[in-house]
């Protein structure tokens, strides 16, 4: 079943709910919507009693199948929300939830009900004995990733529900801005919502509002990186410790471009064609530019130190002293960014 026929399901017949709902996908704003419907759904069903875990192969899933069988002192009936992030239980959860599949499906939990959410779907999971229970005995919801080509309808779909519009290449504009985030998209989509009143917006509206926000993001760290601006560099290093961004998240999104043109540099060095690397490893477009720039700027014998100095600040995350660095995993974090963004007489 996909979200709108369950949509319409649940506005037809609001009281005919299943026992169990999984919810795959790997948007994760569709995913919370779709729960967010469903539990609203729930409530009017009765369902007030509510409990809800993230779960994986190590919870104590005794308790959690307990809690399906349990009896609220004030008669009402539960809702049990599972998220299970790796998609993998462990063979103590896989087993209870199997258990928990078959008595929903017997009419043995007559006042629970639940949802679990899982990761995009897998041929591993797919074949899986407990997620194959529980959708013989509930619904199984599979929402789709909201891919570039999808993208630009989807943001017109959504400012359609809030009485906006904006013409093809404008959509298309935002949908490049906010591409692989659709959280990124849900939030300029809202933000238009307060900004201006409702109708046609104009492009200008649009890119004003858009590109007049600093939003620092891992991704623009990459990009200033690349471009060799040390000044912009340190200003989005700074705002995103700032606003509490996960360094382990950082560090992928820089030490996975570090890998990449260190195999690039390796290449060039070695006579290999450039086109044919950047075509394999998806390098296109600003970033392809980008990334030339670096290569152009940055001596080929920088990028293996800069690649040690990468797994030297995941030892610091780890809590591990690194021999030659400084305590602080940010601070490590900004001479990386910043060796990579001067030229390589400063490096």
């Amino acid at each position: 079943m996909d979200v709108s026929h369950l949509r319409q399901q649940l506005a037809r017949q609001p009281d005919s709910l299943a026992p169990i709902y999984i919810v795959a996908g790997d948007e994760t704003l569709l995913v919370m919507e779709t729960v967010d419907l469903l539990r609203q759904a729930a409530r009017a069903a009765g369902y007030t009693d509510r409990t809800s875990l993230v779960v994986d192969a190590r919870s104590d899933w005794s308790q959690i199948e307990a809690s399906t069988r349990s009896i609220s002192l004030f008669g009402d009936r539960q809702l049990l929300e599972l998220k299970l992030p790796t998609g993998k239980p462990g063979k103590p959860g896989a087993e209870a939830l199997q258990r928990m599949a078959e008595q929903a499906g017997g009419q043995a939990l007559p006042d629970a009900l639940i949802i679990l959410a899982l990761p995009r779907l897998d041929k591993a999971l797919r074949d899986s004995k407990w997620l194959q229970a529980l959708s013989s005995n509930g619904t199984l919801i599979e929402i789709p990733n909201v891919d570039l080509p999808r993208l630009p309808g989807w943001i017109g779909e959504r400012l359609a529900a809030q009485n906006q519009s904006i013409d093809k290449d404008t959509r298309q504009w935002l949908a490049e801005k906010v591409e692989g985030n659709l959280l990124a998209a849900h939030q300029e989509i809202l933000k238009l919502g307060l900004l201006f009143p409702e109708g046609e917006l104009s492009a200008e509206q649009v890119q004003s509002a858009v590109l007049n926000v600093a939003r620092y993001n891992i991704f623009g760290l990459r990009d200033a990186m690349l471009a060799g601006d040390p000044a912009r560099v340190t200003r989005i290093l700074d705002g995103l410790r700032a606003e509490g961004e996960a360094l382990p998240l950082v560090l992928w999104a820089v030490g996975e471009e570090v890998r990449l043109l260190a195999r690039l540099a390796q290449a060039r060095a070695a006579g290999q064609d450039l086109n044919t690397h950047m075509r394999k490893m998806r390098i296109f477009g600003d970033h392809e530019r980008l990334a030339r720039q670096a290569l152009g700027r940055i001596s080929p014998r920088i990028w293996p130190a800069a690649v040690q100095h990468a797994h030297d600040i995941d030892r610091l995350i780890k809590g591990l002293r690194t021999e030659g660095r400084m305590q602080d995993p940010w601070e490590e974090m900004l001479r990386l960014a910043l060796r990579l963004s001067l030229p390589a007489r400063a490096g």
